[in-house]
């Protein structure tokens, strides 16, 4: 019966050594990036050219910058919201929108190598006359362009295809046998 104290009293003494003071705090890691939300100015612009309105509106460049160093860890992009309407007389086929990046003196801000290039935004969209389209951009912008306020001016380019596009039937007789 002696033994049996003495053999419980160690059990115990073991159990709490092991299971007691085994346990750490957990701490709550403090997030090591940040995303960093810019809004450009002008916030909303309206393009004319020969063949479309377009408005852009609600333009803002994400950023997601690592919070030790303040360093931008991916590549930054560019959201927004956009409207197209046709002016033309003819239907035309959006094909898709290119952003082009220019520096202050009109020369393109290149991206880097190690970057994501995602500078087209499909639409696939055909527009009847005075038709309009509404989309919401998400492209990549090069780091360059954000850092440094190298950013001076966004070129936008349409690329469609003209109306009435002109299509030919050709029948090929053939038989199996």
């Amino acid at each position: 019966m002696h033994f049996n104290r003495i053999f419980i009293f160690v059990a115990l003494c073991l159990s709490i050594g092991l299971f007691g003071c085994t346990k750490e705090e957990k701490k709550a890691a403090a997030p090591k990036q940040e995303q960093i939300t810019k809004n450009l100015a002008p916030q909303k612009s309206e393009l004319k050219g020969q063949n479309f309105l377009v408005e852009l509106s609600d333009l803002k460049v994400l950023t997601v910058v690592d919070t030790t160093s303040k360093e931008i860890v991916e590549t930054p992009s560019l959201k927004g919201n956009i409207k197209i309407t046709n002016k033309s007389k003819n239907i035309l086929d959006i094909q898709a929108v290119t952003f082009e990046y220019l520096d202050e003196a009109g020369k393109p801000i290149p991206f880097k190598p190690e970057e994501k290039i995602d500078k087209v935004y499909p639409f696939w969209k055909a527009l009847q006359p005075e038709g309009m389209t509404e989309g919401t951009l998400d492209v990549t912008i090069p780091k360059m362009a954000v850092t440094g306020k190298a950013l001076g001016k966004i070129e936008i380019s349409l690329v469609y295809v003209p109306s009435p596009l002109k299509r030919e039937t050709l029948i090929l007789t053939e038989k199996v046998e």
